[in-house]
């Protein structure tokens, strides 16, 4: 055990004077945290603002409660600005120039044709440059229209179809609202998203500096010396096991600290937190275990070592929700454990308790289990060849 130690000191110390090992445990991810967060901030965050002009010339019961009813509650969230255009050209001319993204066109008669159970035309006229705002505008009519005919077939269906006065006043209330509070609190911010996400993807490119100077000790001859010393192999391989494991486990934290206080990320139960490190590190060093006994070389350890942590990574969600894709693709995705850490950092979501990540830090112990039974049985090989 004290000769695993001595070895495991070494390498660390080794390691930490490495510039590149640096970057890539601590410095990169944390940029790239940083550059994805600011990113998509304004898009999740509520940070967004759409300007659509408003030309109304119909001025009747139809048109005030479009304004009441679709327009005024997104304009008080902040999520849309409203221009009045006087008439239809200034309207076109608005669009044009991209001082709005879209123009919304209330036509005249407007009302009466919806009064009367007829057809009624409500335009949408979107600047090509601004496709996100016009989908925003055609959301929106389209959501007005759908009310309106959700109550001419209510009527219809009930064999009482409304007067024009009924359609409008039910089209002018407030419409039934579903409120999910089932996940609401247990959605990761972007920034905490990224912050894990990319802490989580670097982990696997971390950990093998530690077993992959197996080959590199064995290249340089040095292997060889200490196996000629009264050093068993197994602390040999246990001394660059526990190099992995604690420079993951330094990045982790060191990541975890340096997000919450620089980037605002919400880890959640410190506990917690701290469960699916060590869960995640043990499946991280696992695998890059694994994939450094089926290599000859360092070279070729390194480049297989990052095409499964790359690929693993994708697959596991760190960039984008792989789970939102479904289908085949969200199955898959569970056998990485990027992804059962990522779930575990969202079960903390919301004030909850480590209990909530036993699940996904089960999942990637058995992940490690499978990986590392492997790598142990294959590690003779890495010593002798």
């Amino acid at each position: 055990m004290r000769a695993a130690l001595l070895i495991a000191g070494k390498d660390l110390r080794q390691r930490l004077r490495d510039r590149s090992a640096l970057l890539v445990a601590f410095v990169v991810p944390l940029v790239l945290a940083s550059i994805f967060g600011l990113i998509f901030h304004n898009l999740t965050g509520g940070g967004v603002s759409f300007t659509l002009g408003l030309v109304d010339e119909d001025h009747g019961s139809a048109a005030r409660a479009f304004e009441r009813q679709a327009l005024a509650p997104l304009e008080r969230s902040g999520l849309i600005k409203i221009r009045r255009e006087a008439s239809l050209a200034a309207g076109r001319r608005a669009a044009e120039q991209a001082k709005v993204a879209a123009v919304f066109v209330l036509p005249a008669g407007l009302s009466t044709a919806i009064g009367h159970g007829r057809p009624a035309l409500l335009r949408v006229l979107g600047n090509v440059d601004r496709p996100i705002g016009v989908q925003v505008a055609q959301s929106i009519a389209q959501s007005y229209a759908a009310q309106v005919d959700t109550i001419r077939i209510a009527a219809a269906a009930l064999g009482s179809p409304p007067t024009g006065a009924g359609v409008l006043a039910a089209a002018a209330g407030t419409p039934i609202s579903l409120a999910d509070v089932s996940t609401k609190n247990r959605q990761l911010d972007t920034g905490t998203f990224y912050a894990a996400g990319m802490a989580v993807f670097f982990l696997f490119f971390t950990v093998q500096f530690g077993i992959s100077s197996v080959l590199e000790e064995r290249r340089d001859g040095t292997l060889a010396r200490m196996l000629a010393a009264p050093i068993q192999r197994g602390a040999v391989l246990g001394g660059k096991l526990l190099t992995s494991i604690l420079l993951g486990v330094l990045s982790m934290t060191v990541l975890a600290l340096a997000t919450h206080f620089l980037l605002s990320a919400h880890w959640g139960n410190p506990v917690g937190v701290a469960i699916l490190i060590g869960a995640g590190v043990i499946a991280a060093t696992a695998v890059m275990a694994l994939v450094a006994t089926l290599a000859r070389t360092v070279d070729q350890a390194g480049a297989w070592q990052s095409m499964v942590a790359l690929v693993l990574g994708m697959l596991g969600g760190t960039f984008f929700p792989v789970s939102q894709a479904g289908g085949l693709l969200a199955t898959l995705s569970l056998v990485a454990p990027q992804a059962w850490f990522l779930r575990g950092i969202q079960n903390l979501a919301g004030g909850a308790g480590p209990g909530v990540v036993l699940g996904p830090a089960a999942a990637m112990l058995v992940f490690a289990a499978v990986t590392g039974t492997l790598a142990f049985l294959r590690a003779g090989r890495l010593i002798a060849r």
